[in-house]
């Protein structure tokens, strides 16, 4: 892989996961009170908060809508 691949894969990845970062913190503002958690975690690593955030929030509010 070259400097500019790598380079290039860098800054991918990195837009990637300050959207998730981003999309996390707003939608959990509307949803819970923890949302600078779901945020900081959003910017760690990926794709897991988007996983658990799904698992855990989405599905949770979906089911009492119900």
């Amino acid at each position: 892989m070259t400097s500019t691949e790598e380079v290039f894969l860098l800054i991918v990845i990195a837009i990637i996961i300050f959207t998730q970062g981003t999309l996390l913190f707003i939608d959990a503002r509307k949803r819970t009170k923890y949302y600078w958690f779901w945020g900081l975690w959003g910017l760690i690593q990926f794709p897991l908060p988007s996983l658990f955030y799904w698992f855990f929030i989405l599905r949770k509010n979906k089911k009492r809508r119900d």
